[in-house]
């Protein structure tokens, strides 16, 4: 009997397809992005030095890779034309600059909470949640999604400020932009760089989801150069066509197949698996599993405990690198400027909650099948286990879901990574776009520039960043930089920027050195307590060592805690500032009125147009000092629920899951999961009803001839679109009668 001591990996592009399919389903196989079917060469060496290669078809042949980023992508791109044109045509929606970067700020709270959603879902939502799971066990699932899931709770309380401080801001970055003779001079510039840090979430998806879904730095032939740039040219088409309004359509849609995928992958493994079948069923092999392999610093090494140290290490470094991605996100502040003043605050709490379901039932299920299956057949690394290569690559779901699924499993998983990676895609084309728009562009070179040169400089951003993603992805696939190390070294970089970033919308004391030095200081130290730890932990700055738990949690939480110290000190050095906040209500809309006098439309009965009047700004301003009072209170004390009350008893107590609690937690998980599909997948389609039922009505009334479209777009204008009066023949309301939606919110 030979005795394998190491197991090596070449996956080996090929252009034949032997069409069979395989015993052992390899879920490397499913990455047939480019649609090349590949080959799988699974070479053992033994203790002696023998070499024994095993060869393995694809479950997948080309087809599914073309069909999959060709089809599909242009599918979506060719849907989100076809509705934007819709809407100019029948509902008059004119694509100005402020259309194009803001939707008109009109988009209500199921929209905007389903964006969130599916900004904040990462292919690493997905796939990092699960390789926690299958380090750590069940705590690793909560870990990820509380420790993740509180920066979105928290951010809406920012929201409320930006559009309370700055409601005509485009970015969060023009709040930061030099402003005189107001006591005070902001320095942005180092904003700027780490606005752009987070910007980079799609080349670190797409790269990582290649590697992780098959592809090695040994792979022969072009496959990723045509998987890297294919993907992002049907976002980029609808993107530039519809703007911000036709990518949070595009994320309702990818929100809503996520969750029906996920709800698939769970209710399988749960309810229907012959392999699987019930929570009961998992336990057993779970409770086996801790037998053979017990998890270091875990409650009696179980699977099946909240109580494990490397799991709470973890928990801390994400907590923190995330603020920075979030907080420090334009995309974020885009839907939150988006938002109208009374769906802000309800949108990101329903998003919030929403997506907590995500990470956690989906790496509950992924995570704990690969780790109650990997002792069978099925499994594609059977008789070995994963090894640690393949965990931090993120191949812990793809593993699991063709195992339980097969081909379905391995579709399944292209179709949500797919989702994840052209959602962040088209959030950060507009996110990048606006910044170099409105902050570089319009406030250095051309600050009169009109609304139609505004559009097309975003157009050219959006193209050539879209190029950089791609081409900056494949320098991380020739770097062999994976996911697990990119992820959590973020917070290192950027999180010493969150906190002096957000009191800029919360405190009028900070002064500018205070604001533009702490993060230049904080990211000094945090690289010093990152690389010191390193070093001293095992002696070296490589990668394996830089990317431990102990030397990313030094960095990270530095990061994020030095501007503490630091703020105080510059306050203390250089005074307080008394800043009044006036500048940022002097933040102007870009100048849309060529365009308007183009289209032969009155740029005030546009969604985007509408300059409100004085007692109309007062109420909306008395909306939001209301909201930013619910929100603070709301998000503290959800916060707390998610990472201290519910958690910390269990961690306390090293509270092994009994076979009925585990029934109960994953059942909650479920319940859960249905709950979001709910709230971000059906509840936009009751809000926005109205609309839905009229525009179809003028579709049917257009095909068929019995109504003029001139007509019917007059009859659309008399009437409130969205929650918003859009008629073509009445005058704006005045300060004296301001006109009230249905919904109760003020028409613009």
């Amino acid at each position: 009997m030979v005795t394998t001591s190491r197991l090596a990996w070449n996956v080996i592009g090929s252009f034949i397809n032997y069409g069979s399919y395989p015993v052992r389903h390899w879920p490397a196989s499913i990455c047939v992005f480019p649609g090349e079917t590949l080959l799988y060469v699974a070479v053992f060496i033994s203790a002696e030095g023998n070499m024994e290669a095993v060869t393995i078809g694809a479950p997948l042949d080309q087809g599914v890779g073309y069909g999959i980023v060709l089809g599909l992508g242009f599918g979506f791109a060719l849907g989100m034309i076809l509705v934007t044109f819709i809407l100019k045509r029948y509902n008059s929606e004119l694509q100005t600059s402020e259309m194009f970067t803001t939707a008109g700020r009109t988009v209500k709270s199921g929209l905007v909470g389903s964006a969130v959603v599916s900004s904040w879902t990462w292919a690493a939502t997905l796939l990092q949640s699960s390789g926690v799971c299958y380090r750590y066990g069940v705590s690793g699932p909560f870990w990820y999604a509380s420790g993740a899931t509180v920066q979105i709770l928290l951010f809406a309380t920012l929201a409320i400020e930006l559009k309370r401080r700055a409601p005509n801001a485009h970015t969060f970055l023009e709040v930061l932009q030099p402003i005189k003779n107001q006591g005070s001079v902001w320095n942005d510039s180092p904003y700027r760089l780490y606005g752009f840090r987070p910007r980079d979430k799609y080349p670190r998806q797409s790269h990582a989801s290649r590697r992780r879904l098959g592809y090695s730095k040994r792979s022969y032939g072009n496959a990723y150069y045509r998987c890297y740039n294919l993907l992002p040219v049907g976002v980029i088409a609808y993107t530039m066509v519809g703007g911000l309004k036709a990518t949070i359509l595009t994320d309702w849609i990818h929100t809503f197949i996520l969750l029906v995928i996920i709800i698939i992958f769970s209710l399988t493994a749960y309810a229907s698996s012959d392999k699987l079948g019930s929570p009961s069923a998992v336990y057993d092999l779970l409770v086996e599993a801790a037998l053979n392999h017990p998890v270091e610093g875990n409650a009696q090494g179980s699977y099946l405990t909240m109580r494990s140290k490397e799991g709470a290490i973890f928990f801390v470094i994400n907590i923190v690198g995330n603020f920075g991605t979030v907080f420090l996100d334009n995309g974020y502040y885009n839907k939150a400027i988006a938002a109208s003043p009374v769906h802000a605050l309800p949108g990101y709490i329903i998003g919030g909650l929403s997506w907590f379901a995500i990470p956690w039932l989906t790496a509950t299920t992924m995570g704990l099948s690969a780790l109650a299956l990997e002792n069978t057949p099925a499994f594609p690394t059977y008789p070995n286990r994963m090894t640690e290569a393949d965990v931090s690559a993120g191949l812990v779901l793809p593993y699991a879901a063709v195992a339980l699924l097969g081909k379905g499993g391995a579709v399944g998983t292209l179709l949500i990574i797919f989702m994840a990676v052209t959602s962040a895609t088209s959030s950060e084309l507009i996110a990048v776009s606006s910044i170099f728009t409105y902050d570089l562009y319009r406030t250095y070179f051309k600050p009169d520039a009109s609304g139609r040169r505004l559009i097309y400089m975003s157009h050219v951003i959006v193209v050539v960043y879209a190029l950089f993603i791609s081409t900056f992805s494949v320098g991380l696939y020739y770097a062999g930089i994976s996911m697990g190390y990119l992820y959590l070294m973020m917070g290192c970089i950027i999180s010493s920027a969150v906190i002096p970033a957000t009191l800029t919308l919360v405190w009028k004391g900070q002064n500018k050195w205070a604001a533009a030095l702490s993060p230049v200081f904080g990211l000094a130290f945090a690289l010093i307590a990152w690389l010191v730890t390193a070093r001293k932990e095992c002696g070296a700055l490589d990668v394996t060592c830089t990317g431990s738990n102990n030397p990313m949690l030094a960095g990270n939480v530095v990061a994020l805690l030095s501007p503490l110290v630091l703020i105080p000190i510059f306050t203390l050095i250089f005074g307080m500032d008394n800043y009044d906040w006036k500048s940022m209500m002097a933040i102007r809309r870009g100048d849309d009125h060529e365009l308007a006098t183009t289209a032969g439309v009155d740029l005030e009965q546009t969604a985007a147009g509408h300059v409100e009047t004085a007692n109309e700004l007062v109420e909306e301003q008395a909306k939001l000092t209301r909201a930013s009072k619910i929100s603070k209170w709301t998000t503290v004390g959800l916060t707390l629920a998610f990472l201290v009350l519910w958690p910390f008893p269990m961690y306390g107590s090293s509270y092994v899951f009994s076979k009925p609690f585990f029934t109960g937690w994953v059942t909650v998980g479920i319940i859960w999961i249905f709950c979001s599909l709910g709230a971000v997948g059906l509840f936009p389609i009751f809000e926005g009803r109205k609309t839905l039922a009229r525009t179809f009505r003028a579709i049917a009334l257009d095909l068929s001839g019995k109504k003029h479209v001139k007509s019917i777009r007059a009859d659309n204008e008399a009437t409130a679109i969205d929650g918003k009066a859009a008629s073509g023949t009445e005058t704006p309301p005045n300060a004296k009668d301001s006109v009230k939606t249905e919904t109760g919110e003020k028409a613009e």
